[in-house]
């Protein structure tokens, strides 16, 4: 089974919700799995709010292309973006054994990303950000 959305998002908190309808219906279509769905979910969301949050120095609106496939047993997402240059690869693992009060801010986010996609890529081109999130799954 092989199956493409391409949608983009403005860089808005509020187009989180459009996010959410195209995931659902992408998921219901597919047959996903619900926890493979949920994975997508979060994962999608997490990226794209800290796109909007602080990808951009200006308050000008901007364009977040989101594709979603289903290749095989692989479902696959890709955010392509031009923000900042930002690669989410480099932020370092908290150490979730430190107690809450005393860990720096921010990270936490991007290492749920990390524990719910089996392979993350990131790449630099032409002026944009391109993640790529990578999961084998199981369907219903």
């Amino acid at each position: 089974m092989n199956d493409t959305v391409t949608f983009q998002l403005k860089n808005n908190l509020s187009e989180l919700e459009k996010l959410n309808q195209v995931v659902d219906k992408f998921g219901e279509k597919n047959h996903l799995d619900p926890n493979d769905a949920y994975a997508l979910h979060l994962s999608l969301d997490e990226v794209l709010t800290n796109i909007i949050s602080y990808g951009y120095d200006d308050l000008n609106e901007h364009l977040i292309t989101i594709c979603i496939l289903l290749r095989d047993k692989e479902l696959v997402a890709e955010v392509e973006d031009d923000g900042n240059p930002f690669n989410p690869l480099n932020v370092p693992k908290p150490d979730l054994k430190q107690p809450i009060e005393e860990r720096p801010v921010g990270g936490l986010g991007i290492h749920l990303v990390r524990s719910m996609m089996d392979t993350l890529e990131y790449k630099r081109s032409n002026g944009k950000n391109i993640l790529t999130m990578k999961k084998k799954i199981k369907y219903l």
